[in-house]
């Protein structure tokens, strides 16, 4: 007996692959190459997301802000973020700014 690398299904000897997922004996995988997924695609639907904007979010409280003013701002962090929507079923997708823009259409 024989135990499949890829299921851990049990096999006799005379079989040269497994029955369930079709991997040789050996343990290597026959598998098809799969598409890459594009990133700009909505995993949802399918349709091609579109660039609506660079948005800026604050982390934490404004209490500070208030006290201090806009000396309270600058101890404040804030990212920036590629918003991304589908105009198809609305799921929004954020990207890090200044990451892998290259991959992505403006």
């Amino acid at each position: 007996m024989w135990k499949c690398s890829k299921c851990g299904e049990l096999l006799e000897e005379q079989f040269d692959s497994c029955w369930k997922c079709k991997t040789p004996r050996t343990g290597e995988s026959r598998s098809e190459t799969l598409p890459t997924p594009n990133p700009m695609q909505c995993p949802r639907c399918a349709t091609m997301l579109q660039y609506v904007g660079t948005k800026k979010f604050h982390e934490g409280s404004r209490g500070w802000g208030f006290f201090l003013g806009d000396l309270g701002e600058l101890f404040v962090n804030r990212e920036h973020f590629d918003v991304y929507v589908c105009p198809r079923c609305g799921r929004v997708e954020l990207f890090i700014d200044g990451i892998g823009e290259e991959f992505r259409p403006h």
